[in-house]
């Protein structure tokens, strides 16, 4: 990794006036959300549905990927981490004999399993200004969608010796970058592996790039979109991930990135990272922020849906002490499933992706913030037969934000927490926050809801019927 909204409107259930100065919706008013998705939203949120809902494609999806996702260990993580952070690669800085042997390493790896060469002149190497990327391809299987293209990439550069440019000291000393980025390079060959264990290809094409030159400035990823090898030449990109320092897991954490450049990718993770042999149950943090800091950013600049996985910054980030002894190997094995369960969910997905959303480069953590920020207690407003407060989100319009639960309500009954979106009701997706007020309101008195809580689904039951303290509980 390189050093260095509008509140929506309402109309207020008792007089039909329209008010500016509250962002919160309850499940008895009429909601008028604003002109920032639109159909858009509904479009995308629909794809989505589909590409998650349950069914024998669904299954049959699910049964491929058990074997696949098994072959990625903690144990290969720890060699290849052991190989590319050993003092004799130097730092693997961009451009030198230690970078090179990098490069090599990684090639000798796709060549033992057997994934065809993406590169200049049929080799697995783009070269540019004395550096290498490595590219290999696993074309997808289905006719009229292989010419879309998923990229799934990791810069497996260092900073070599260090500068006082480069790293935070002591200079002069080999600086390994066991964390950054040989983590990520572990990380996605265990994801090579797997891919080729599947029994038959995705749908969609995927890419494997090993990036050069990010240190010094993205340099191979930029290179990369500016100038197309003749083994990629024709694809369209439809979305990219990046893998960069995914090796001090710590408590679960882990930091998503790019989540809102395109409605949707948030709940493919959040999918990925619950269900089936991917669900590595993660404790999600979702940014907002996006920064010139890593390979996902000359993606996203090129208007491509993008998303990256990252544990952290630590006290030894692009110092010498970035060692391969302080490596969490055991994280790494799900942090790389979870990246297989989301770019197969992407491969395989039946409809077109969702497009790229240029809002996202006008959000940050402070729109997160604010979009999910609690309402306080002492804002005046009826609680409603459920209890719950939500507020529209445009990135994700198919998971409103709680940010209210009445005191003594079904939804404080049945463990509803301000920050869970909601997902679906009884095991139907909604769409909107439309379609969940309309259908709260006509639901009988116990429902089930599904809800995303830090990147993973739960499930919550709602009873209507009898607040034993207040008798039976009015509201439609």
């Amino acid at each position: 990794m390189v050093r260095g909204t509008s509140s929506p409107t309402i109309l207020d259930a008792k007089v039909g006036s329209r008010k500016e100065a509250t962002s919160i919706v309850e499940t008895n008013v009429t909601v008028v959300h604003p002109p920032s998705w639109g159909r858009v939203g509904v479009a995308a949120v629909a794809v989505l549905i589909g590409l998650f809902s349950a069914g024998a494609s669904a299954a049959r999806a699910a049964e491929r990927l058990t074997a696949a996702a098994a072959s990625i260990q903690a144990a290969d993580a720890s060699r290849h981490v052991g190989v590319l952070a050993d003092d004799a690669f130097e730092g693997r800085e961009g451009g030198t004999r230690g970078g090179q042997a990098a490069a090599a390493y990684v090639v000798e790896q796709l060549e033992r399993l057997g994934i065809e060469p993406a590169g200049d002149d049929g080799g697995y190497y783009q070269r540019f200004g004395g550096m290498r990327n490595v590219l290999a391809i696993l074309p997808g299987s289905d006719p009229a969608l292989a010419g879309e293209m998923i990229v799934i990439g990791a810069h497996y550069d260092h900073v070599g010796y260090g500068t006082a440019a480069t790293s935070y000291g002591p200079f002069g000393f080999v600086h390994n970058g066991a964390d950054d980025n040989a983590s990520g390079v572990a990380g996605l060959l265990e994801i090579a592996e797997a891919l080729q264990r599947l029994p038959e290809r995705p749908r969609r094409t995927i890419l494997l790039a090993f990036w050069d030159g990010e240190e010094k400035g993205l340099l191979g990823s930029t290179h990369f979109l500016r100038v197309r090898p003749a083994g990629v030449a024709g694809r369209t990109i439809v979305c990219s991930v990046n893998m960069d320092m995914i090796g001090r897991l710590r408590g679960g954490r882990l930091e998503v990135y790019g989540s809102r450049t395109a409605i949707g990718l948030r709940e493919a993770v959040v999918q990925a990272n619950t269900r089936g042999s991917t669900g590595a149950g993660l404790d999600l943090v979702f940014v907002w922020d996006i920064e010139e800091d890593s390979d996902h950013f000359p993606f996203i600049a090129a208007s491509v849906p993008t998303v990256m996985f990252h544990t952290g910054l630590h006290d030894n980030y692009h110092r010498p002490s970035d060692d391969a002894h302080l490596v969490n190997f055991s994280g790494i094995e799900p942090v790389a499933r979870l990246a297989l369960g989301f770019v197969m969910s992407v491969a395989d997905a039946p409809e077109p992706l969702p497009a790229f959303r240029p809002a996202c480069r006008g959000e940050s953590n402070a729109t997160r913030n604010r979009i999910e920020a609690a309402v306080p207690e002492s804002a005046e407003s009826p609680g409603g037969r459920w209890g719950i407060g939500t507020r529209d989100d445009p990135g994700e319009p198919g998971s409103p934000v709680v940010v209210r639960v009445w005191r003594s309500s079904a939804a404080e009954r049945g463990g509803l927490r301000v920050g869970d979106r909601v997902l679906a009701i009884d095991a139907a997706r909604i769409i909107s926050q439309d379609d969940m007020v309309s259908r709260l309101r006509l639901a009988p008195s116990t429902i089930f809801l599904d809800v995303e809580r830090r990147g993973r689904v739960e499930h919550v039951r709602l009873d209507a019927g009898t607040d034993h303290e207040k008798g039976p509980l009015k509201g439609p």
